[in-house]
């Protein structure tokens, strides 16, 4: 538990940028799930759609550093190769 003032303060920051980024996770993980489920259904076109909605939300949750952007290159790579293979 924090003791001094400036302890209990970095422990509120701390507690309000875990709840911000855990959001920020989850909305990335639903427009990845939205991409996912559109090339199962095996529809090229909606699984584009899905993916140029998710690729702006994946690059800026990267920059806010809520993830990692090689870890977001990395899916985005993903992603695009099972878009790609779903119209070969």
């Amino acid at each position: 538990m924090a003791n001094s003032k400036q302890a209990r303060k970095r422990a509120r920051q701390a507690e309000g940028r875990r709840v911000l980024k855990a959001s920020q996770r989850s909305m990335v993980r639903t427009y990845v799930k939205r991409v996912i489920k559109a090339i199962q259904s095996g529809d090229h076109g909606q699984a584009m759609d899905a993916f140029k909605a998710a690729q702006p939300v994946i690059d800026r949750i990267a920059d806010k550093d809520v993830m990692s952007k090689k870890k977001a290159a990395r899916m985005k790579s993903r992603l695009n190769k099972r878009i790609k293979a779903l119209a070969a």
